[in-house]
């Protein structure tokens, strides 16, 4: 055999089979092609999640405390606002306990602008924050017309990116779906081929006394693992509200294929207007008939009669929970006659009695959010959301350090210097005496 040499190559380390090729291709460019998406999808995401309790810290007079008697009816809300603004009509009211009745107002005589939805509250208009048990107003809040709050803007930016809703919102949704394919290419991406201690150290554990390089690569990988169930179930919650055929398909595999019943709008019998109640009395009987069945209800959210729109319902949703929804149970009503509407769609359901899909899906929202665990939740989903964010920092940091590192130049690795001396170099004279000799 022939030993080997400096000049001999040496023998090639075994290619990655092409599923990994494939893997690893798909995560770099999918990952590069979609950073800023994840980037703002999920920074907003985590800021918004704590904005209740953001709220209740700086404006501290909306906190009330429970009192053991009922909480005013529609038609008192109605009479504040027919006392205080004369020129305004009650839109709809919002409540959780512990904090106050949030009434927000319109005009009496309003055009209804094309091109409002996801603007959040573009017309402006007044929001009055009411005692839940006195009536008292405790402030006041005006938006002018295209006005939004910083959380409004926040989640805007969640939703669709402050771009226009017809485009942003499609970006924001398939941009979420590609996040599910790097969450499930990463993992096999970090799944070692050996376990071993140097490999499980280098998978669970971030060497904080390391180089920059070392320290990135470990924040990608390691905390991308931590936080890996939690983001794929924030992700996956979040493509029911965007994605249809997503929406419809998960309901039909969770509920082993049964059809989502699709929401249709109720009407108002028109021809019935005028004839029986005025809208503050209707708003009570509705109230009253809700109330009844829900007496221990913890929030609600309801809007008043829209005597412009003579087919527009009564809508009234309880909350039998403090911070969640899950187990909410929504009413829909004629606004003429009182008249409760049979609803045939999974948020009308009672939770109680619900089959799995129909639970899970009344879950969702608060999955999301991370509000199903209660503050802890909340907690970790915030957490996971800026993991999240800082991935597509941090792997195109570990990408461009790849790309673009530079080349240390090759050390010059010096001769033996008797090889330098030629034989034409060797003195003549010294040769023949060596002749002589011999």
């Amino acid at each position: 055999m022939i030993p080997a040499t400096k000049n001999t190559p040496a023998k090639k380390k075994s290619k990655d089979s092409l599923f990994t090729r494939i893997n690893k291709w798909l995560h770099l460019w999918l990952g590069l092609a979609s950073g800023i998406i994840v980037l703002i999808v999920c920074l907003t995401g985590c800021i918004w999640v704590f904005n209740e309790e953001i709220n209740d810290l700086l404006a501290p007079e909306t906190k009330i405390e429970k009192q053991d008697k009922p909480v005013i009816s529609p038609a008192q809300l109605s009479a504040i606002v027919a006392r205080d603004y004369p020129d305004k009509l009650p839109a709809y009211a919002n409540y959780q306990q512990g904090r106050t009745i949030n009434l927000n107002l319109k005009n009496k005589v309003e055009k209804k602008e094309k091109g409002t939805r996801g603007g959040g509250r573009r017309g402006g208009g007044i929001t009055l924050k009411i005692n839940p048990y006195t009536g008292e107003i405790v402030s006041k809040e005006v938006r002018k017309k295209g006005e939004t709050d910083f959380f409004r803007f926040i989640l805007n930016g969640h939703r669709f990116l402050w771009m226009p809703y017809e485009i942003g919102r499609p970006i924001v949704n398939y941009g979420t779906m590609v996040f599910v394919v790097l969450l499930i290419t990463g993992l096999i991406w970090w799944y070692p081929k050996k376990w071993n201690k140097s490999t499980s150290d280098k998978s669970f554990k971030i060497k904080w006394g390391a180089s920059f390089k070392r320290v990135n690569l470990d924040l990608h990988n390691v905390l991308g693992f931590y936080s890996l169930l939690f983001l794929l179930a924030i992700a996956l919650t979040g493509m029911v509200y965007g994605i249809k055929w997503y929406s419809e398909g998960l309901y039909w595999v969770t509920s082993g294929g049964e059809k989502l019943t699709e929401f249709k709008r109720m009407e108002s019998d028109s021809l019935q207007a005028n004839k029986f109640y005025t809208p503050e009395q209707v708003m009570d009987l509705a109230w009253n008939k809700v109330i009844t069945k829900h007496p221990k209800s913890q929030g609600f959210y309801y809007n008043f009669p829209d005597t412009s729109a003579a087919k527009a319902t009564i809508n009234i949703t309880v909350y039998p929970n403090t911070g969640q929804f899950y187990n909410s149970q929504g009413h829909t009503f004629d606004q003429h006659t009182g008249t409760e509407l049979k609803r045939e769609d999974v948020y009308s359901t009672d939770y109680a009695t619900a089959g799995f899909s129909t639970k899970l899906r009344k879950m969702n929202f608060d999955i999301h959010v991370g509000s199903i665990l209660g503050f802890p939740g909340k907690v970790l989903a915030f957490l996971a959301s800026l993991i999240g964010a800082s991935l597509p920092i941090t792997g195109f940091l570990v990408w461009y350090g790849r790309k673009f590192k530079k080349k240390k130049p090759a050390k010059k690795i010096e001769s033996n210097p008797i090889e330098k001396v030629k034989p034409q170099e060797v003195p003549q004279k010294t040769v023949k005496r060596v002749e002589l000799v011999e």
